[in-house]
């Protein structure tokens, strides 16, 4: 069988909005063909199917959605992500 999945993330280093990077990778048996990036602020592709994909999705509503997501899932979660840190080491 194949395998589809997508994977998001949060990277920081520190609470400030402006250090923190929100990335969102979609993977097709194993090998990322496509990425929004936060800093970046628009869909990459890495494939002739992720190119095809990241210039139309650039175009659409799928872009200012993600463009969104570094402010709803990131920055209100990084006190967890920090809490949860801390509490391990």
């Amino acid at each position: 069988g194949f395998r589809y999945y997508v994977v998001g993330s949060c990277e920081f280093n520190s609470s400030k909005l402006n250090d923190i990077e929100f990335t969102l990778s979609y993977y097709y048996n194993k090998l990322e063909y496509i990425r929004f990036s936060s800093s970046v602020g628009k869909y990459v592709g890495y494939t002739e199917h992720g190119i095809k994909n990241a210039e139309r999705w650039n175009n659409g509503p799928e872009v200012i959605t993600s463009r969104g997501e570094k402010e709803r899932y990131c920055f209100r979660n990084v006190g967890v992500f920090t809490e949860s840190a801390l509490t391990k080491s």
